[in-house]
């Protein structure tokens, strides 16, 4: 364990950092939540772990003192020198890729290693990159969990049970093939600038695959569906050739909105399209 770090203030300071809006960055400062956030996932002792967006550091910190092994993907160069020094604080255990992670193969980077992604992630590549740890065929992904700190909304959308209208496609992504749960809320004020909104971490474990479906049919269904979530499915789904027949044959009347689909009636009408 290194000895005690400057506050992360003093090293913003010293760096001349202040968050940029057009990358979507606030940062936190608070050490005591930040180590709460690390601990979500459970025992970090030596498991490889993936951050997008480090920034300072402040996250990349907790991760470290968890006994992690860190893999930091950075576009601003503006951090670079400070998540260097934390390096040399911890060494052998930070490295800091230089890249923009939507364009980046993270499986690839982590060298085929099963690992834990831990982000406060850049609000505006936030659900993109969301979507694409939860999309594709491959499953069980070799991420064991996410852990990610979204805007509130962002995130009640996630863990959103239908009926209401935060339920949507987030949602359907996130539950059919993974357990997701509202981990913690953070309050507006925890970051350096304030967000105008709150914010909240949620955690998100893979789970059995259910047979027979595709994820992309899957992401194609809901997606019409919720793209006119306020017309009947009949409507919103007549250009994906088979759907009507398929909502006929699962026995899901074409009357009903896509809110008022469980998510087990999703994926059935999905694996009916495949079939």
């Amino acid at each position: 364990m290194p000895a005690d770090l400057p506050p992360l203030r003093e090293v913003i300071a010293r760096h001349g950092l202040s968050a940029s809006k057009s990358l979507g960055q606030n940062f936190l400062l608070d050490e005591q939540l930040l180590d709460r956030i690390a601990a979500i996932p459970g025992d970090l002792s030596d498991k490889a772990v993936l951050e997008i967006g480090p920034g300072p550091g402040g996250l990349t910190r907790a991760l470290l003192r968890a006994g992690a092994r860190v893999t930091a993907i950075e576009m601003d160069r503006r951090c670079l020198p400070a998540l260097a020094e934390l390096g040399e604080a911890f060494p052998g255990r930070l490295r800091v890729v230089e890249g923009d992670a939507l364009k980046l193969d993270h499986a690839e980077l982590m060298g085929g290693e099963p690992f834990a992604v831990l982000s406060n992630l850049p609000y505006n590549v936030g659900t993109a990159l969301f979507v694409r740890w939860l999309g594709g065929e491959r499953w069980p992904p070799l991420w064991t969990s996410l852990t990610l700190m979204f805007q509130q909304e962002v995130a009640q959308r996630i863990v959103a049970a239908p009926g209401g209208s935060a339920y949507g496609r987030l949602a359907v992504l996130a539950q059919w093939r993974a357990q997701a749960k509202l981990a913690m809320k953070v309050h507006r004020s925890a970051f350096t600038p304030p967000p105008k909104v709150m914010s909240a971490v949620v955690h998100i474990t893979p789970a059995a695959m259910p047979g027979g479906v595709s994820a992309r049919t899957l992401e194609r269904v809901s997606e019409a569906a919720f793209g006119q979530r306020r017309k009947m499915l009949r409507q919103s789904l007549k250009a994906i050739p088979g759907a009507l027949d398929a909502l006929e044959q699962v026995g899901i009347e074409p009357t009903r909105r896509a809110e008022t689909l469980a998510i087990g009636e999703f994926v059935a009408l999905a694996r009916c399209l495949n079939a």
